[in-house]
């Protein structure tokens, strides 16, 4: 089954402006970006077997026109409007490939390029949820910090620091050749369902077939037990198809 809408909801206390990417050959969406105030939400309906990224960024500000920039997940257009740029890391990845093989959606919340703020990604149909609902500037480590205090955003290693090993790129540009960092294992701690490092895959790539998709921005007033309660369900309701198999 296609996915026939995601909807996006910002339970921030402050608006934030989501981003837009559609891979190359996928179309564009009917926007690329746009402001999304506190308590607000937003559908989109993308087109069968589309594949993209959404992400949120913060501490814009524009003009009447639309024209500004924004503090983190800015994606360089110099508009409200993406218009085919990503975002500029670090910042908190949701992606999307819609019917792919055997029909499945794909998704993944990915902190690869570093991480901005908590999106939970939720699935109709009793699909898994996934995310980073932890606050990661918090426990962002020193060397990855952006901006004074706790920070308003959180680096990669690889984009920190530019090494092959981090980054997965050259002679370590194979899952045998590239591991975990203690960089990448601060993230993996805090939000073990999203991808720490490129090839995190086996634990953090999710698919489904319920056609509907929501994306959170700071999920919930207690985010993280939320998703540990979609999480439980699920892998409860996993575990009782595999016994109803191997006994009945």
């Amino acid at each position: 089954m296609d996915c026939t809408q995601f909807t996006f909801v910002n339970n921030c206390g402050e608006t934030v402006w989501p981003g837009v990417l559609s891979n190359s050959g996928s179309p564009k969406l009917d926007s690329t970006g746009f402001a999304l105030a506190a308590g607000d939400s937003r559908v989109l309906l993308p087109p069968a077997g589309w594949s993209g990224r959404f992400w949120a960024r913060t501490g814009c500000n524009f003009d009447g026109a639309g024209r500004g920039s924004c503090a983190t997940g800015d994606c360089g257009s110099g508009q409200v409007e993406c218009n085919g740029a990503g975002a500029t890391p670090p910042a908190t990845l949701a992606e999307f490939t819609l019917g792919g093989a055997d029909g499945k959606d794909f998704y993944d919340v990915s902190l690869v390029d570093g991480y901005n703020l908590p999106v939970l990604v939720e699935a109709g149909g009793g699909c898994a949820a996934t995310g980073c609902a932890q606050d990661l500037n918090r426990r962002c480590p020193e060397e990855l910090r952006v901006g004074d205090g706790e920070g308003s955003a959180c680096r990669s290693a690889c984009d920190a620091f530019g090494k092959p090993e981090f980054c997965c790129s050259g002679e370590y540009a194979s899952p045998a050749t590239c591991h975990p960092s203690v960089y990448s294992e601060v993230f993996k701690s805090a939000c073990p369902r999203s991808y720490s490092y490129a090839y995190d895959d086996a634990s953090s790539t999710f698919t489904c077939t319920a056609g509907d998709f929501s994306v959170t921005f700071c999920p919930g007033s207690s985010p993280r037990r939320r998703l540990e309660i979609k999480v439980l369900s699920f892998m409860l309701s996993s575990l009782k198809a595999t016994l109803n198999a191997v006994f009945w």
